[in-house]
C-alpha cells in the first residue's frame, strides 16, 4: 500500500526500486503492478504458495521453477515473471510481500496517490467509498485509492489510516476507552 514512510534503502526497498525503475523505463509500470497485485492474490489465497515463498527448505531452482509454472498458468508479463525469478535465485523470496507492497507505493507515488486503509465492521456502499474518498482527498490533499477491509470485531465506525497517520473512531475502542474509564473511576 502507498505510505508517506516508504524506505527504499531496505532490501525489499531496493529491489523494488529497480523493479520500478526498470518497468517505468519500458512504460509497463501499470501492467507490473497489475501483475504483482495479481500474484499477491494469488500468495494469500494459498498457503502452499506462501510456504514455498517463506521456506527455505526449498533450493532456489525448486522455487523458480515452480514461480515459472505460477507465471504462466497466471498469465503474468516478462518482466514480473523475470523478477520473481531473479529473488528466487537470489534467495530473497521470502521478502517478496514487502517489495510488492512497496513497489505498490513507488506507483501510487508516481501517479500522487495514496492508499488509505478503511476497516469498517460492515462493507462500504458505492456511495459511502465515494464520500470517504472525497473527504481524505479534501484532507491529504491528493487523489485517494481505498482499501476497504471489514472487521465484525469494531462493532461499528471505522478506522482509515493513511501512511503514518491513523483515525480510529470504531465502536470497540470507545467502549473500550470507557471501560478504562469506569476501572479508573472505582
Amino acid at each position: 500500500m502507498a505510505t508517506d514512510d516508504l524506505n527504499l534503502s531496505s532490501m525489499p526497498g531496493r529491489y523494488a526500486g529497480a523493479l520500478f525503475e526498470l518497468a517505468n523505463d519500458q512504460s509497463k509500470a501499470a501492467e507490473v503492478e497489475k501483475d504483482l497485485s495479481t500474484f499477491q492474490a494469488l500468495y494469500d489465497e494459498s498457503a502452499d504458495l506462501r510456504r514455498l515463498v517463506a521456506s527455505p527448505v526449498f533450493t532456489a531452482e525448486d522455487q523458480g521453477r515452480a514461480l515459472q509454472a505460477l507465471s504462466e498458468k497466471a498469465g503474468l508479463g516478462a518482466l514480473a515473471s523475470n523478477f520473481l525469478r531473479v529473488i528466487a535465485r537470489n534467495r530473497r523470496l521470502f521478502a517478496l510481500p514487502q517489495m510488492i507492497s512497496a513497489f505498490k507505493s513507488l506507483a501510487a507515488r508516481s501517479r500522487d496517490e495514496v492508499t488509505a486503509v478503511v476497516t469498517t465492521a460492515q462493507p462500504l456502499t458505492d456511495e459511502q467509498a465515494a464520500q470517504l474518498k472525497d473527504t481524505l482527498k479534501a484532507s491529504v490533499g491528493k487523489n485517494v485509492m481505498l482499501d476497504a477491509r471489514v472487521d465484525p470485531a469494531i462493532l461499528g465506525g471505522l478506522i482509515v489510516k493513511v501512511g503514518s497517520r491513523m483515525v480510529d473512531s470504531s465502536l470497540r475502542t470507545k467502549l473500550t476507552a470507557i471501560r478504562m474509564g469506569l476501572k479508573g473511576a472505582a
